[in-house]
Order: C-alpha cells, then sequence, then structure tokens
C-alpha cells in the first residue's frame, strides 16, 4: 500500500512506530501532487519546499506528528495567502491564524497547501470559484460538490491525509459524498469558528474531511475545544473516538420519511435504505418518523444565510478590505465598481438576496419569517430525538452532476434540501460512502444526532463502515 493511500490512523501509527518519517510522508504527497493534480485542480495554493522543510524540523511524541493536511482557503493562516477563492482577495496575506489551524499545528500537522473553493463558500458545485474548476476524483467530468470541493477532492484522490472544510448549509457533507469521503459538519460550538472568514455565521463551522470514520473523529478530537477569542465556541463534553468500537444494539434509528420522498435518486434512497438494513442486522431499531418542516427549511436557510452574508460581506468595499477598483470618478462609484469587479455572480445573487430580505419594507415579510421557520425546525428536531437516538437520510438528493450541468441556480439550490436542516438547528452531522450508482459515482448517506453527540454519531458510522466494507476504493489517475 502507498504513503498515500494510508488512513490517517494507520500513518500516526506506522510514524510513532518509525516506520516512516515526517520527510516521507511529506515528499509522497508533494509527488502525488505533482502526479494529479493538473487533473484535479483540488488546490488554490501549495506549501511545496515549506512542507519539506517544516517535515525536517518535526518533533516526536506529537499526536499528529508529520501528518500532511489540507485547508481550505476561507481559513486564515498566518503569512499565507487566503482568497477565499475570489478576485476580492485575491492578494490578501493573513496576519493571524485560526484557532482550528493553530490546533492542529501544535498538534504536528503540515500545511501542504490552501484548497478551492466555491468564492466565500456560496455554491455547490466549486464551480464559482474565481480561479479554476476543481474535478472530482472519481470521474473528472464531474463536481466535486461545494464549497469545500477543492478539500473533499483533495482526500479523495490522495493529495492529502485529511483536509479542513466549512459547513454552512452542507459544504462539508455534500462534497464529501459526492467524492465518496468522510465529512463531519460539528455541533455549532464545538471548534471555534476564530479566524474563519464569515459567511452566515450564526450556521457555519468548521470540520474536518477524511478518508474514514475512524480518522475524522481524531482529527475533530484535535480541533475541538472552548476558545476565548470566539465566544460562540464551548468546551465539549467527551473524546469523540470514545464508543468507537462499541455496537449499535439497542440503538434507535430515525428514518426520516420526507427525506426519502420527492426527488430523491433510486439508487440513493436503496443504498440509504440497504444501510438502514444493515444497521438493523447490527442490533438497531430502525422507525420511520415525520419531520413536516423539512420542506420549509431550504427556503428559510436561503434567507438567513444571505441576510448574513450581506451584512458580513459590506466590510470588502475596496477601502477596508478587498481589492479597489482602478479608475473611479468619486466615492460613490469607487464602492460599485471594487464590489462589482471583485465579486462573482453568485456572491452578488445573495448579496442583493439578503439586502432585500433585509430592507424595511420585506424584514418582516422575509427574515423574520424565516426565523420563525427556523424555531419550528429546532422543536422538530427535539422532539425527533425524543423518540430516536439518530437520523438516517441521504446527503444529496442525486449523485455529482456534470460540470456545467446546474446552470439554474435554483436547482442548485434544491441540492441542499437535506444538509440545510442540520445547519439550521444547529446539530452535528456526519456524511459517509454507503455504495455506487450505475455509473460508478459515490453515494453518501447523512446521519444526524442531538447537539454534542459526535460520539454516538462515529460510533454508528464507523460500525456501519466496518459492515459495508470499502464502498468507493482507491482512485487511480
Amino acid at each position: 500500500m502507498s504513503i498515500t493511500s494510508m488512513t490517517l490512523t494507520a500513518l500516526c501509527d506506522a510514524l510513532k512506530r518509525k516506520e516512516l518519517t515526517p520527510l516521507e510522508v511529506v515528499r509522497s504527497y508533494l509527488d502525488r501532487i505533482h502526479q494529479v493534480e493538473g487533473h484535479i485542480g483540488a488546490y488554490i495554493s501549495l506549501e511545496g519546499e515549506n512542507a519539506l522543510l517544516k517535515a525536517e524540523e518535526s518533533m516526536d511524541r506529537l499526536p499528529l506528528q508529520g501528518i500532511p493536511v489540507a485547508v481550505k482557503d476561507n481559513i486564515c493562516i498566518e503569512n499565507r495567502r487566503m482568497t477565499c477563492a475570489s478576485r476580492m482577495l485575491e492578494h490578501f496575506v493573513a496576519p493571524y491564524s485560526a484557532t482550528a489551524w493553530q490546533r492542529l499545528e501544535r498538534a504536528g500537522c503540515i500545511l501542504l497547501g490552501k484548497t478551492n473553493m466555491d468564492e466565500f463558500g456560496m455554491g455547490s458545485t466549486t464551480e464559482h470559484s474565481a480561479f479554476h474548476e476543481t474535478h472530482n476524483p472519481h470521474d473528472l467530468t464531474r463536481v466535486p460538490g461545494g464549497s469545500s470541493g477543492g478539500s473533499a477532492a483533495a482526500v479523495a484522490a490522495g493529495e492529502a491525509a485529511f483536509a479542513l472544510g466549512s459547513d454552512t448549509g452542507g459544504s462539508i457533507r455534500q462534497p464529501a459524498a459526492h467524492c465518496g469521503v468522510v465529512g463531519m459538519k460539528p455541533t455549532y460550538g464545538t471548534v471555534s469558528r476564530y479566524g474563519l472568514t464569515a459567511f452566515a455565521s450564526s450556521l457555519e463551522q468548521i470540520g474536518p474531511i477524511t478518508r474514514t470514520v475512524a480518522d475524522n473523529a481524531l482529527a475533530l478530537s484535535v480541533m475541538a475545544g472552548c476558545d476565548p477569542r470566539d465566544g460562540t465556541s464551548v468546551a465539549h463534553p467527551g473524546h469523540f473516538s470514545a464508543q468507537l468500537g462499541m455496537d449499535v444494539k439497542g440503538l434507535r434509528i430515525g428514518l426520516p420519511k420526507e427525506m426519502l420522498a420527492g426527488d430523491v435518486a433510486p439508487e440513493i434512497r436503496t443504498a440509504v435504505l440497504e444501510a438502514a438494513k444493515t444497521l438493523e442486522a447490527l442490533g438497531a431499531a430502525v422507525v420511520e418518523i415525520s419531520m413536516p418542516t423539512v420542506k420549509t427549511a431550504l427556503p428559510a436557510y436561503y434567507i438567513i444565510s444571505s441576510a448574513e452574508a450581506s451584512s458580513n460581506l459590506a466590510r470588502f468595499d475596496g477601502v477596508r478590505y478587498g481589492s479597489r477598483a482602478a479608475d473611479y470618478a468619486d466615492l460613490d462609484e469607487m464602492y460599485v465598481k471594487s464590489r462589482t469587479e471583485g465579486f462573482g455572480e453568485e456572491v452578488k445573487r445573495r448579496i442583493l438576496l439578503g439586502t432585500y430580505a433585509l430592507s424595511a419594507g420585506y424584514y418582516d415579510a422575509y427574515y423574520k419569517r424565516a426565523l420563525q421557520v427556523r424555531t419550528l425546525v429546532i422543536r422538530d428536531f427535539r422532539q425527533a430525538f425524543t423518540q430516536v437516538d439518530c437520523l438516517l437520510s441521504p446527503v444529496t438528493p442525486q449523485t455529482a452532476p456534470k460540470l456545467g450541468e446546474l446552470a439554474d441556480p435554483v436547482q442548485t439550490y434544491q441540492g441542499d434540501l437535506y444538509t440545510v436542516t442540520a445547519n439550521i438547528a444547529g446539530i452535528p452531522a456526519l456524511s459517509m460512502p454507503c455504495g455506487r450508482d450505475e455509473k460508478g459515482l459515490p453515494i453518501g448517506l447523512q446521519l444526524m444526532g442531538p447537539a454534542f453527540s459526535e460520539p454516538l454519531l462515529y460510533r454508528i458510522g464507523h460500525a456501519l463502515e466496518a459492515a459495508l466494507g470499502p464502498v468507493t476504493g482507491e482512485v487511480h489517475l
């Protein structure tokens, strides 16, 4: 087995036993990037020699000593470019590091590079990057998902041992599903958002993308914890790997009927139901439940997230942050030209939508009503978790579409139907592969649990992973 096809846990064990050195590991990943990156386009910037120097200096007895990591390019790393895949920040260099990265670096991780994404996290295909498209490693004619598509593609293609993404409405889980890897959107507050460029502050979380469930639990254990620089962060009770290896006997798994109806592709519905049968065979009880607010969550999400984006992105005006237009007659024209030239079409679309929803004449009709729907969604989940321990659903209604296939924004937004609910409710959600469709494309399932139930989700996911066996396999390019 090649170094770049090893799991994170296997790499850590080999490094601790000194069967591998950090330099060997980093060099193997850089060679792999050199081999496949021209086909994938997972990265915006690469470290190269800096990564090798870090590997030579790597210290013993660190939890993730010598592990090469990719980081989504909306997460700050001191003295490194952070573009958010936007012309607005093309030349911005971060003056400080995000807490999540600081904790990984202290644990021994080595940065390989910053990954491609949909501009400012707004998109579901990674086609909305200002720089280039990213391709799905399982089929280069298809999208990897988004907005953390570069991170998911890097892990799937063996270009990183694991990667960081951010999830506002499914931006970790959806690309993880499309690329056949594991992604976790933690409970809101589990990982500090300090150093994450704000898109929709009440919804987004940093989380890991890995090859296996155990890898994911290990990565999140290092990143999580209270941060005095982020007032929304909390101390997480317990260790994320604590329940790995425990069986699922006696657990109750809920199947929300609203998430298995409608436009879900037959092969995705079949794969998720087969996973439910596997859990039953392992001793869990699977019950169908109803969550009537699921259908209202998507429009509420897009109003709330766009309103927060309108507010958060107001700072990028060519004065305080962002590129400034070269030619303008007065201050107003400078603002207009700088933002028009700096932002892409999808970002401008959401700023306009959010500004409209927050305007005096429409605040009550749109934004206030969306917040009321959010309360109903939260109540729906609380009620569900009085009946079951976790929920099982598809991640997406379809497998990865072809590049350029989703030209209609509304059609793209519909793909977030099953993921936005977890962000609205602030609960953890785990995406993991559960099969392939007839084209050989990965299919993902989603496990959602009550707040701070990540150890339980990892326990169920790990048991299911062991029972299903390898379902996506190694990518050969």
